[in-house]
């Protein structure tokens, strides 16, 4: 299906049509008439909002425009400096590390960037690091410990590369090692969910103290479409659109079962339609949370850290939100 056609679906045709029509009106009518649309363009934002299917949230946690790592480094970070290589193998442009200052704060950060060009894409492998990503990340993560500098991380992948290379130089090891050196961190850590964020080439960038999700990203631990492969043999829209829901990979779901935190508000029709103000929610999110992560004690980070994760199983037995803040 057409991109057009998935934000149309998404969008809920007629309504976000008039909504882009209420917004270009907005911008010349005078105050009377002004403070109408205003009001109709709030119902008709939320009308939106409340229809999005799973399956259309994936769609547009997927969309090409959506802000991406770099795109938020950009945005929030001054100063800031690139990491390459990983010391054994090679750089992987799948995975962007480095250091900067968030605000006044020096902070650590590592990101999944899928690319903009066909070149781009192809050069980062479609956002899908290799081994030799993740341990280019598990650099920053112990420089970050060392020097006791917070890390944000940034999710953004459809799951971590599957061929045979990345099998041979260790990937299952490499995604391990991560999750091990992020769960012994003694330092902030927010991850922020910024897309689609699969499997455990996900979850690589993602043990941390705080977990943001912006409200049309996706966490899960496979796509919908291998979802739908696995358990009908099948990948027709139905069925895919079936395993969507099933898989509850939206935020409102994943914040109801303590697996994120926060949920971030996006532009109407996402955050591809004004990046400018996605990438501003999301920092003031994580001013926020760094800011109260910023008085525990080292210790404390862990133990939080470790409780956060300990707890998440516990939300399908008791049937309540468990996340541990």
């Amino acid at each position: 299906m057409a991109e057009g056609a998935n934000e149309a679906n998404a969008g809920g045709g007629e309504a976000a049509a008039r909504l882009e029509q209420i917004k270009s009106e907005i911008a010349v009518a005078k105050a009377p008439q002004r403070r109408r649309l205003l009001l109709e363009q709030k119902r008709l934002e939320e009308e939106l909002r409340a229809k999005l299917s799973a399956i259309d949230r994936v769609r547009l946690a997927r969309n090409p425009a959506r802000p991406q790592t770099q795109d938020y480094i950009e945005g929030l970070v001054s100063e800031f400096i690139e990491l390459h290589g990983d010391r054994r193998y090679a750089d992987d442009g799948a995975i962007i590390a480095g250091v900067g200052y968030f605000g006044q704060r020096a902070v650590a950060i590592a990101g999944h960037q899928r690319g903009r060009s066909t070149a781009d894409r192809i050069r980062r492998n479609f956002g899908k690091p290799f081994p030799e990503g993740y341990r280019k990340a598990a650099r920053i993560f112990e420089l970050a410990d060392r020097f006791g500098l917070p890390l944000l991380t940034f999710i953004d992948t459809q799951g971590a590369e599957p061929g045979v290379g990345a099998e041979e130089r260790g990937q299952a090891e490499a995604i391990a090692a991560n999750l091990e050196i992020m769960a012994r961190m003694t330092t902030p850590v927010v991850a922020c969910v910024i897309g689609e964020g699969g499997s455990g080439g996900a979850l690589a960038l993602g043990v941390a103290n705080v977990v943001l999700m912006q409200e049309n990203a996706c966490y899960s631990v496979i796509t919908p479409e291998g979802c739908a492969a696995i358990l009908w043999r099948e990948g027709g829209p139905e069925k895919v659109a079936d395993a969507a829901s099933a898989l509850k990979l939206g935020a409102a779901d994943l914040l109801g079962l303590g697996v994120v935190d926060e949920i971030v508000p996006e532009p109407p029709g996402g955050a591809h339609r004004e990046p400018d103000r996605a990438i501003e929610a999301l920092g003031a999110a994580i001013t926020r949370h760094l800011g109260r992560l910023a008085r525990m004690r080292p210790g404390q980070l862990r133990r939080q850290r470790e409780a956060r994760f300990n707890a998440m199983g516990a939300a399908f037995i008791g049937g309540h939100s468990t996340s541990a803040r």
